[in-house]
């Protein structure tokens, strides 16, 4: 299947067009760019640097991506930015390419949807079935896992990871990493217990959320150290491994420190 650039559109002549590739008026597509099969650009689409859009992937109008890091320490390294297959980048939204300091890269999973004005910076890495709702502030060095939903007007600060299967409400401010399966909200976030509709809908079953939610209790209860209560949690859940995806989670640490709940026996959803 041949491709379709709109006359209006400037393509580089070295840019690797995949088939049946559409591009709309007035985009720009530079020389490092690679499209895979089926994407398409609507209109307005900027995209430059080493980026790589993946098969399927729909980029609407305003969309700049690839373009040079907001990062004082960016020297014009030769970063890359690689965006997944079956995409949706809506209008205005903002990606960049890693840094030096930050290994290289940028990078988007499969299937995600990136909704008006969200932005992705540099050196931040989004698993796959991710949603960032709009106005959505991703900054640098950020860890998404999978299936993660953004709330509208958060901002993920430098350095956090956010596991699996978390839920973001809208306009919070997250300046620590949140636990797999777990649900934040207000600005500062705080943990506000499980993410109990998602795993509904993505067909955990009762028991599963059941223990979760007892391992969630012991987790953050007041008696002892985090640390303590891990190993506890791991001892009474030995063979309970989605408690273990949060204990390793925990474990394994990061820059930042771990989200926490105000209250442990607030009502979740």
């Amino acid at each position: 299947m041949s491709s379709s650039i709109h006359p209006m559109s400037v393509v580089d002549p070295a840019a690797r067009i995949g088939d049946g590739v559409t591009i709309g008026p007035f985009c720009t597509v530079g020389p490092d760019v690679v499209l895979a099969e089926g994407v398409e650009l609507i209109s307005h689409v900027a995209i430059a640097g080493r980026t790589t859009v993946g098969a399927r992937t729909k980029i609407y109008p305003f969309a700049s991506i690839g373009h040079p890091p907001q990062d004082v320490k960016y020297k014009g390294e030769p970063s890359t930015l690689t965006i997944g297959i079956d995409c949706l980048i809506r209008e205005g939204v903002t990606m960049n390419p890693g840094t030096e300091g930050g290994g290289m890269t940028t990078t988007i999973g499969d299937r995600c949807f990136f909704l008006a004005n969200s932005h992705v910076a540099h050196d931040t890495s989004i698993g796959d079935n991710v949603i960032f709702s709009n106005n959505v502030m991703c900054a640098g060095h950020v860890k998404v896992g999978n299936f993660v939903i953004v709330g509208g007007g958060t901002g993920l600060h430098q350095f956090i990871r956010v596991g699996d299967h978390a839920f973001i409400g809208g306009g919070a401010g997250v300046m620590h990493d949140v636990i797999p399966f777990g649900m934040v909200r207000d600005n500062p976030a705080h943990l506000a217990g499980l993410n109990l509709v998602g795993l509904r809908r993505r067909g955990f079953t009762r028991e599963q959320i059941h223990e979760l939610r007892r391992a969630y209790r012991l987790l953050f209860a007041d008696e002892g150290t985090l640390s303590e209560r891990v190993e506890d949690v791991a001892s009474e859940f030995a063979a309970h491994p989605l408690i273990h995806e949060i204990l390793d989670f925990i474990r394994v640490g990061g820059e930042r420190a771990i989200c926490v709940p105000h209250d442990v026996n607030a009502p979740d959803r």
